[in-house]
């Protein structure tokens, strides 16, 4: 067996948000990739958090054609030749976003070829995996945030993740004193926390947008709301900032959605800077290198758990391994997931059964994904 076509299609999918009784349209970027074998199996693959017309060309261009005529059973061989291809001095962008769908794709191809679902090729240490949500993004102001923490509870979800920051040091021209922005945040987690009571558990995520100074003062100013992570404190996921961030905090810190190679979370690992390691396989070099962080983080005595959403490709790594953790069943990319899909499981109680069937379980609605192509976007908008 062969590859012998492999094609990404850039997408600027237009979504609605859905909590309770709020209501907003919104949309998300990704880039869908197919590889087809020369006997007709064909598996998918996805990438996202990026600008999915520079990942499609990368894939089409570059990644793909030198895929054609490799064996889609010997991932390491696969995944091997695209780093030296596209990151051969340790780059982790657009090239690695590229290597996770392919990668992605290759697995399905192989689940597809055994008879077998994903989750079981990587270890099959349980067939479902706990779930978190995350329901409390920017253009939500205070009373909808609580009103839509108290639907997600009511819906089965007992941990809640909401975003902070708010792109603050992006957006430092416009003014917005990130003083502010932190008062902001305090107030918003405490009205989470009021809202849903003391049970369920709420985790914050900054993505990557405050420095050190600001995320410390926050953490400390949340604390007392029972914070089970924070997410991508700071910028550039500064590894000596989380490490300090952690010893003078002690809040749990969380990173590496947005990493693209092994050595990032080594770093991160060994300088005790997370609590968490959250690679994310359509980011982090797919399955082949998720697995292996995974490991590592295990080797430290490290949680690992799903950041930077997508848990339909990511539920089958932590169902995979002993060490899986829980999966993000973040609202907008779930949504996605319903427009991109067919036959994809839903949450239960907190809980998310994998699927049986060979590959990753689920498929592609190819009308549905060619009548998003068609729609007019911009690339960069709706990273998410």
């Amino acid at each position: 067996m062969k590859i012998a076509r492999v094609h990404a299609t850039p997408l600027n999918v237009p979504l609605d948000y859905a909590a309770g009784g709020v209501r907003r349209s919104t949309s998300l970027s990704a880039c869908h990739v197919e590889v087809e074998t020369d006997d007709g199996l064909v598996g998918h693959g996805l990438t996202a958090i990026t600008e999915e017309e520079v990942a499609a060309h990368i894939i089409n261009a570059v990644a793909g054609p030198a895929l054609v005529g490799l064996d889609p059973m010997n991932h390491e061989a696969a995944w091997n030749k695209l780093y030296w291809l596209l990151c051969p001095r340790g780059q982790t962008g657009y090239g690695m976003h590229a290597v996770a769908a392919l990668d992605v794709a290759l697995w399905d191809i192989k689940g597809k070829a055994l008879g077998l679902p994903v989750w079981k090729l990587l270890g099959g240490a349980r067939s479902r995996v706990p779930v978190y949500t995350t329901f409390g993004f920017n253009f939500l102001d205070r009373d909808a945030l609580a009103e839509a923490a108290r639907a997600c509870v009511a819906d089965g979800f007992s941990h809640l993740k909401m975003v902070v920051g708010h792109g603050a040091l992006q957006r430092r021209d416009e003014p917005r004193p990130l003083d502010e922005v932190i008062r902001e945040d305090a107030r918003r987690v405490a009205a989470v926390r009021e809202a849903v009571g003391a049970g369920p558990s709420i985790y914050i995520d900054a993505n990557c947008s405050l420095d050190g100074f600001h995320a410390e003062k926050l953490a400390l100013s949340v604390r007392d709301c029972g914070i089970a992570f924070f997410e991508e404190p700071v910028t550039q996921n500064d590894v000596r900032l989380m490490a300090d961030l952690r010893r003078r905090t002690g809040i749990a810190v969380a990173a590496g959605q947005n990493e693209g190679l092994a050595y990032r979370f080594r770093d991160m690992l060994a300088a005790g800077a997370v609590d968490y390691a959250q690679p994310n396989v359509v980011i982090s070099g797919g399955y082949t290198q998720a697995a292996k962080i995974a490991g590592m983080a295990e080797a430290y005595n490290v949680p690992v758990a799903n950041g930077g959403a997508f848990p339909l490709h990511n539920m089958h790594l932590h169902a995979g391994l002993a060490h899986g953790g829980r999966v993000e069943w973040h609202l907008v990319a779930v949504d996605m997931m319903k427009k991109l899909y067919r036959n994809i499981p839903e949450p239960r109680d907190g809980w998310l059964e994998l699927p049986h069937g060979p590959g990753l379980g689920f498929e592609p609605d190819h009308e549905a994904i060619a009548e998003i192509a068609k729609l007019p976007g911009s690339a960069g908008k709706g990273k998410g």
